[in-house]
């Protein structure tokens, strides 16, 4: 519930600058995704075999990479473990991408169904169906285990995403987006890495720069015309969902499955400055921009900072 109305928002702004309004984003994204949406199942070459010598995620990219533990493993486990972290970070791929297809079906409950809003988000909900088939098979073909997040974030987030309101489902939907396409970005154009691991990320890249384009327009209509108690319980939900999501990034189980110590791995990546910076790099223009529109306040930003993806 907004405490303005549709037609006064148009007038309002915020530090970003005037409001755009909510139709004509929507118009311009629906125009987008009739250009450039993708089948993977017919997109991509699921036939072909696994490439030799091929990573399945940048090194640099890895959980371990330039830890005391990383220098000790030979190439053929630094490749290991890749595979299985492409496979974890699928699998919250997944876990994120359904949490957020009940956010937006929330989202539109109340919202006219024949606008271009709702029609919009409704495509977004298909292309996430999409990319979470496109991310379980993905992890099929590479021969990794699926990885879960462990039962307690599991039920946390069932709380988190029953209780948000709004603001705090677009921010939460900004969180798992845009870090990971961060990664994906750096990924695509990686020769280094499998090719079919190359033509899921570029597909997600393309198709998730729309649905970072919605959240962050609603976001910020939310920020300006949200009552007061929602904009606060909004930057305390999205640090919350902030340490939720580093946590998971990864699932600790990868390390055991590719021999090592699961404790001491745990402990390098947390101490790792080069992670540190991965993460940070990963969610600065997230940060930047949360921070633009008022999100990262009071305790909010302090369950930022704890959560390691802001400095």
């Amino acid at each position: 519930m907004t405490t303005v109305s549709e037609r006064d928002v148009q007038l309002l702004r915020d530090a970003l600058g005037p409001l755009r309004d909510r139709e004509q984003v929507a118009e311009r994204l629906l125009e987008s995704s009739a250009r450039h949406s993708f089948d993977p199942d017919k997109e991509l070459d699921w036939d072909a075999p696994v490439e030799d010598g091929k990573w399945f995620w940048p090194p640099e990219l890895v959980s371990l990479y330039d830890t005391p533990l990383w220098r000790t493993m030979s190439e053929g486990q630094r490749m290991e473990l890749a595979r299985h972290e492409a496979a974890s970070l699928a699998s919250l791929g997944i876990w994120f991408e359904i949490i957020l297809m009940q956010l937006l079906v929330r989202h539109i409950y109340d919202k006219p169904v024949t606008s271009n809003h709702v029609r919009y988000a409704l495509t977004e909900i298909a292309d996430e169906c999409r990319h979470s088939m496109m991310f379980a098979r993905l992890i099929g073909k590479g021969g990794s285990p699926g990885y879960p997040v462990p039962r307690y974030y599991h039920n946390l987030a069932r709380i988190l995403k029953t209780v948000s309101t709004t603001p705090g489902s677009f921010a939460a939907t900004l969180l798992g987006e845009e870090i990971l396409d961060w990664m994906q970005r750096l990924t695509f154009p990686d020769e280094r890495v499998q090719p079919l691991v190359r033509g899921v990320t570029r597909i997600h890249v393309i198709e998730e720069a729309r649905h970072v384009r919605y959240a962050r327009e609603e976001l910020r209509r939310q920020m300006v015309t949200a009552p007061r108690w929602e904009r606060e319980f909004t930057r305390l939900s999205c640090g919350q969902a902030a340490r939720v999501f580093s946590v998971c990034f990864i699932n600790p189980r990868v390390y055991e499955n590719v021999g090592l110590d699961r404790r001491q791995a745990v402990a390098q990546v947390r101490e790792s400055g080069h992670r540190r910076e991965v993460m940070q790099s990963g969610a600065r223009r997230l940060t930047d921009f949360l921070d633009d529109i008022g999100v990262l306040r009071g305790p909010g930003r302090r369950l930022w900072k704890s959560s390691g993806l802001l400095a």
